[in-house]
């Protein structure tokens, strides 16, 4: 009787700790949707890449994030919305086409990738469950960031939305 106390106890416990936020979890405010996420974790992973992948972006004069508007002054219940958009775009679109023939880059690459994953599946659940309300603004900042993408080849894209991590990750730590 008393091991399965101690059983349920641990089990509990263990339960317990798989609800809370890792050590560098930070829980966002997207609209409504609340979200954990290691903004330090990814940014530590792009930091040990960026300059290798802004080397590779053969086309310095546009930008796919930073367009004048793009991720600029996003009203509060948009935010929800253009950020699962973006997290999409960059699981479904950019890590797809972001391969070197560096092990390490693509490693770095994969984390970062599985990160997004994960933030992804958290922000569709908002998503389906009607917190996360796309407007008109929010759509056209997204079109937007897909005709600056898709105005350049597959690779040369992937690469460029890849190096321009830090506005995003910027943009997320700012809301």
């Amino acid at each position: 009787m008393k091991g399965s106390h101690l059983f349920l106890c641990l089990l509990s416990m263990s339960y317990c700790l798989n609800l809370m936020p890792t050590s560098g979890n930070k829980i966002l405010h997207f609209g409504p949707c609340r979200v954990s996420m290691s903004v330090t974790e990814i940014r530590s992973g792009f930091t040990a890449i960026k300059a290798n992948i802004q080397a590779r972006d053969p086309i310095r004069t546009l930008s796919i994030l930073s367009y004048p508007h793009s991720l600029h002054k996003v009203k509060s219940l948009d935010r929800c919305c253009i950020t699962h958009h973006l997290f999409n775009f960059y699981v479904d679109k950019v890590f797809k086409h972001c391969k070197t023939e560096d092990s390490y880059i693509n490693r770095k690459i994969s984390s970062i990738a599985n990160s997004f994953l994960s933030v992804k599946r958290k922000l569709g659940q908002c998503h389906e469950q009607n917190k996360c309300l796309c407007g008109q603004e929010s759509d056209e900042k997204f079109k937007q960031i897909l005709e600056n993408y898709e105005g350049l080849d597959v690779t040369s894209a992937a690469i460029k939305s890849l190096g321009e991590l830090d506005i995003l990750l910027d943009w997320i730590e700012k809301s």
